[in-house]
């Protein structure tokens, strides 16, 4: 294979990795852009009523904002409780919201760090992955013996990673709740402690423990 076949087939790996990493949270963040600037739009003139200083006119603005959002949030959480709300949500997920890249994971992400589904990810270990001393923390997502698929997130994006297969031996395991351990790496490590606080060396007992 030539050096510009080998430069081609890199730089196309190299672009899909980082907008499958990329997307979801990018689409995130413009869809939230977009609400707190069409929802600021309007509750503009109404703040322009109150005769203050433009800097707590602007923070006015933010502040009404957030809160419209999370009102928002919260009646559709109202909605979506009642019987027709949950037919409703089934059919928009079922026909529109599913098509969108990243959905299906960034909503099993959230309802995972909530506590609110079962996830696929049955333990958190720490892996010794480039057998460097390094560990990463990471999930279990299939245990076949002698070889364990883990899943090691990005932070504080954790709907991108890599999935590794490695020997048993690499893999220290813990009894960390799962969302204990998502939380870990929305938060980028902060309170890592927790995870190595329950590290454990009898695999025979994690292995009947369930942290799901």
């Amino acid at each position: 294979m030539t050096f510009v076949k080998r430069f081609k087939r890199f730089a196309q790996t190299a672009v899909i990795g980082g907008l499958a990493a990329v997307l979801p949270l990018g689409l995130l963040i413009i869809v939230f852009r977009w609400i707190v600037i069409l929802i600021g739009k309007y509750l503009r003139p109404i703040v322009d009523l109150i005769d203050t200083k433009s800097e707590i006119q602007e923070l006015l603005v933010y502040l009404l904002t957030i809160i419209a959002i999370l009102g928002t949030f919260f009646l559709a959480g109202l909605f979506i409780q009642t019987r027709f709300g949950r037919f409703f949500n089934k059919v928009l997920e079922d026909r529109y919201l599913i098509k969108i890249p990243g959905y299906k994971v960034a909503r099993d992400t959230v309802m995972q760090f909530f506590g609110k589904n079962k996830s696929f990810f049955s333990k958190v270990v720490l892996v010794d992955i480039f057998n460097s001393g390094t560990l990463m923390t990471g999930f279990i997502t299939d245990d076949q013996e002698e070889i364990i698929t883990v899943f090691v997130p990005t932070g504080p994006n954790p709907t991108s990673g890599n999935i590794y297969h490695v020997k048993r031996e690499k893999v220290t395991f813990t009894t960390t709740p799962v969302d204990m351990g998502m939380k870990t790496i929305i938060s980028c490590g902060a309170g890592s402690s927790e995870i190595f606080g329950n590290v454990t060396a009898n695999t025979d007992e994690i292995e009947s423990t369930d942290v799901s």
